[in-house]
């Protein structure tokens, strides 16, 4: 160990040196006396270490950063709420199985064309405030029944990834025009239920006859 004369390099005490490089107080005082670190004593006593000696053992540490995930599920009605458990509990298992730290579990029940979902918008939140690192969902549909690729721009600005675990949803064409429509006829109808749901199940009823006649 250096004694400490004219040194014109910036000198760093123990507490700062453990802060940068995340190790405890022992393990930095084991690297000194092993010689893996440089440190220069000080009259007192005590011990500084040079900046560039952090920096260097910085390089040389492995990347153990914690990746912070937050897991999104959604179905469209309340009768698919099975499905929605089953989207948690595999997204669930994933996280654990890539060593994720899951932030936390947001759900929607509702059309995917809605914008103003609460687990969507509560997710935004998350991203704008940088706390989280990456998104799980099942399937791309699972988070925006259009415009995935602009969603997955946005959370890219602000250092965010995207995992989809099975990719494209398989398709049932039937069952997403309903959706649309039924989406559609609430916009059109607002809060009088019932006649989204005569509209939604005459047009399903339609299709089904076209189906019959090809």
């Amino acid at each position: 160990m250096l004694v400490i004369s004219e040194f014109s390099e910036k000198l760093l005490r123990p507490k700062e040196v453990c802060k940068r490089l995340g190790i405890s107080y022992s393990t930095l005082s084991r690297w000194v006396g092993e010689e893996r670190i440089r440190a220069i004593r000080t009259a007192g006593g005590k011990y500084r270490v040079p900046e560039s000696e952090v920096r260097r053992i910085a390089e040389e540490l492995p990347i153990s950063k914690e990746v912070r995930a937050i897991i999104y599920a959604r179905v469209s009605s309340a009768d698919q709420k099975s499905d929605l458990e089953r989207q948690i509990e595999y997204l669930t298992q994933y996280c654990s199985s890539r060593g994720y730290k899951v932030v936390d579990v947001l759900s929607d029940v509702a059309s995917g064309l809605k914008t103003d979902r609460r687990g969507l918008l509560k997710l935004f939140n998350y991203v704008i405030n940088r706390q989280v690192d990456v998104v799980l969902v099942t399937y791309r549909d699972r988070l925006t029944r259009f415009g995935f690729e602009y969603l997955e721009y946005f959370f890219k600005q602000y250092g965010v990834r995207v995992e989809v675990v099975f990719g494209e949803e398989p398709k049932d064409s039937y069952q997403e025009l309903v959706e649309i429509v039924t989406f559609f006829a609430e916009k059109l109808y607002g809060l009088r239920s019932h006649k989204k749901k005569r509209l939604a199940e005459e047009f399903k009823k339609l299709l089904e006859e076209v189906d019959k006649s090809d």
